[in-house]
């Protein structure tokens, strides 16, 4: 079983940085989820798909999957490529763009 260690992105629902510094610890499924035939429920026997584990740092989640003989995989996240930018530069009497309406 492979368990990956990331940190999370943030939500489309939320502007700030909330919940994305810490570093997540999840476990690949062993077994492919099956549908229940009658009412169509998703279901899986794999346990370890619902753990997730949180680390303050990526060293104390790499060290805790070494001590118990995890096999890891770490996924650095990539920097965003774009300006951030406040709603209220819009209405700045120096800006860069022509004020159109």
């Amino acid at each position: 079983m492979v368990a990956r260690i990331y940190r999370p992105a943030k939500t489309a629902m939320q502007s700030g940085q909330a919940k994305t510094q810490d570093w997540r610890l999840d476990f690949e499924p062993e077994t492919p989820r099956t549908v229940e035939p009658l009412m169509g429920y998703t279901s899986s026997t794999d346990m370890r798909q619902q753990l997730r584990l949180d680390f303050a740092t990526k060293d104390e989640a790499i060290a805790y999957a070494e001590k118990n003989g995890l096999a890891y995989e770490v996924f650095e996240a990539e920097v965003p490529k774009r300006r951030l930018a406040a709603y209220s530069d819009n209405f700045k009497f120096n800006r860069m763009g022509a004020w159109t309406h």
